[in-house]
């Protein structure tokens, strides 16, 4: 590249020039103020560049992207189309329309309004007597439904079930030497009961019953086991409950432990506790009650002889 062409074209193209040394402008005088205040003003060397390579201004839709619009245009017209369409099957959906028509429904044009008649209709209070009432037959007929057929039961394995679970099997009771009533079917009968009735023994004795008894007003409340509540509410003077038998005792609590006594097969024991107080969590058994409470003394309580010669007229009546 020549050297001194590239300079003369630098200088062409930014408006340099070389200052000489006898010039003026190489000279060092200090414009005066005239000069200075007839400057023009707002003049910005970097606003106007003179150099052609400074970047100018972009403009304003210089950013926009032709693609990008129409993008935006096809996924307005897919929502407004999806819109439209709902809108179009939700109106469908709810439409409901009527068409008038001439015809009678078959149901009622079979329905013949004078068909239970037997003469035209009566003009007088007496031609109503001549109408023929319907028989009791056809009203019975109307009002009550007719009889299902009783169904006829076929068992599935007829062998199966003529088995008889106490004759035969694991479970049948065993008669003399071990043998069962199926193997004792040639035998006599009366044998054979005699050898069951042997083999049944009762080892324990009814479950005594076991009563609860007011003598005065009071208020009670029975929980099993588990914690529910069996009985709750306030006894009155004369009035007993029967304590259910459960493989685990109940419980009782009494607000008034000097009106209540127990009753294990008519013999009363008791009180719970001393008059005015309060007894809890007490365990509602036979063997319980019997060891921890004594035979009622009916003299020490006036109350309580009452409530017992009352139970032991009222059966005798």
């Amino acid at each position: 590249m020549d050297a001194d062409w590239a300079f003369d074209t630098f200088c062409k193209e930014s408006g340099f020039a070389t200052a000489h040394g006898m010039s003026a402008a190489a000279s060092s005088v200090k414009p005066s103020r005239e000069e200075r205040l007839n400057q023009p003003k707002g003049k910005d060397i970097f606003a106007t560049p003179a150099t052609p390579f400074v970047p100018a201004g972009e403009a304003i839709f210089s950013r926009v992207e032709p693609g990008a619009i129409g993008s935006i245009l096809v996924l307005v017209a897919l929502i407004g189309g999806l819109g439209f369409g709902g809108w179009a099957v939700l109106n469908e959906v709810q439409k409901v329309q009527f068409a008038p028509v001439e015809n009678t429904p078959v149901v009622v044009s079979d329905i013949d309004p004078l068909a239970g008649a037997t003469q035209p209709a009566a003009e007088t209070i007496g031609d109503l007597a001549s109408l023929q009432a319907p028989s009791t037959e056809a009203l019975s007929r109307l009002y009550q439904p007719q009889a299902l057929e009783v169904p006829v039961l076929v068992p599935r394995d007829g062998p199966i079930a003529t088995l008889n679970p106490n004759t035969n099997g694991a479970f049948a009771p065993a008669g003399p030497n071990g043998a069962t009533q199926g193997q004792l079917a040639g035998t006599d009968q009366s044998a054979i009961a005699a050898a069951v009735n042997s083999a049944i023994q009762v080892t324990e004795g009814p479950v005594p019953e076991l009563a609860m008894v007011a003598v005065r007003p009071a208020w009670v409340r029975v929980k099993a086991a588990d914690g529910s509540v069996i009985y709750e509410g306030i006894m009155n003077a004369g009035d007993s409950w029967t304590v259910p038998a459960t493989e685990e005792p109940a419980t009782l609590r009494v607000g008034e432990s000097g009106s209540i006594y127990f009753a294990v097969n008519g013999v009363h024991y008791g009180p719970v506790g001393p008059r005015g107080t309060v007894t809890s969590n007490l365990a509602l058994s036979v063997d319980n009650l019997t060891t921890t409470y004594t035979v009622a003394d009916l003299g020490a309580d006036q109350d309580l002889a009452d409530v017992v010669n009352v139970a032991e007229v009222l059966p005798s009546q």
